[in-house]
């Protein structure tokens, strides 16, 4: 799968790339749980704390930055708190930005990379796209960017979805979540590739928002047999929107009680210097590889997963 997947960025020109493992910066958004680690020696005698990455996206970008051009990489990345039957605290990531592509262009090459890995094992259908809005109508019954956290609730109770306390009273974007997890993502990408988009823009992330009513992210996942296997962005190149980002992440962090950590002042330079118009997209290789193999866990394709580490 790999000499697959290597061969079909050779042929469009994407150059292989490699980025360092350990930052001093950490992912702020609340929903990643970085590890640490400490190095002590030359230039930081007192010790200096470090962040095995959760994704290569931050020193990536500085790459596009400085004029790398579309590239790739395929490396292991680090995410404490998650294991289970499609997780795992370090697992193989495929990350690539496409200078000059928007979202539905790296959607379009992201549908046929997946098609050209599974060559010789699955015969895939042709890929759907879907809407955010259009997969709730369809599985929920409402519209999730006008409805509000009544109706939303309403629906997860419906649903049998077990949450602590009211759910009328949790906020909007947690109740689109559960749905989407719950009720939504089991039944996607069945036989097929799902490509759901045209997120709400609270949910934009590193993504750009498209004005309109309502305004949505210009962002993707792509989904196999009910199970996530990519998150894309059209990519933000606003330094300053990005930093404001940062910062909400940060104050829900210290709302939630999670830790502080340090933002990306190396990543913020390299989109006030210029990120180029560019599309990003990560997927993982474990789920696509556990797909592949027919078989219902990432630990069933993993050498050694967390518990025999």
């Amino acid at each position: 799968m790999l000499e697959r997947i290597r061969a079909f960025f050779a042929a469009r020109g994407v150059l292989e790339v490699e980025t360092p493992v350990l930052s001093s910066a950490a992912a702020t958004d609340p929903a990643l749980a970085s590890l640490t680690t400490r190095y002590t020696g030359p230039l930081f005698p007192r010790g200096q704390v470090l962040y095995p990455h959760t994704s290569p996206e931050f020193p990536m970008k500085r790459l596009l930055a400085a004029g790398a051009g579309s590239i790739y990489q395929i490396c292991k990345v680090f995410r404490d708190g998650e294991a289970g039957r499609l997780h795992n605290p370090e697992f193989t990531m495929l990350e690539w930005y496409r200078v000059g592509f928007d979202h539905f262009a790296l959607m379009d090459e992201a549908a046929a990379l997946i098609a050209e890995a599974l060559v010789g094992g699955r015969a895939l259908g042709a890929p759907e796209k879907l809407t955010y809005r259009e997969a709730f109508e369809r599985h929920c019954g409402l519209d999730p960017h006008t409805a509000d956290s009544v109706a939303l609730a309403a629906v997860v109770q419906a649903k049998a979805i077990a949450v602590r306390g009211d759910p009328a009273r949790e906020a909007a974007d947690t109740l689109r979540d559960l749905l989407l997890t719950h009720v939504i993502e089991p039944q996607l990408g069945r036989g097929r590739v799902t490509l759901l988009y045209d997120y709400p823009a609270s949910q934009a992330a590193l993504a750009r928002i498209r004005p309109g009513d309502p305004p949505v992210a210009q962002r993707f996942e792509i989904y196999l047999e009910g199970i996530e296997l990519a998150n894309g962005f059209h990519e933000l190149n606003d330094a300053t929107e990005q930093r404001a980002r940062f910062e909400r992440d940060l104050a829900k962090r210290k709302e939630r009680g999670l830790p502080a950590v340090p933002m990306d002042e190396w990543l913020l330079e390299a989109l006030a210097h210029g990120l180029p118009d560019c599309a990003g997209v990560a997927l993982g290789l474990d789920r696509l590889v556990m797909i592949a193999a027919g078989v219902a866990s990432i630990q069933e394709v993993l050498p050694f997963p967390i518990e025999r580490a």
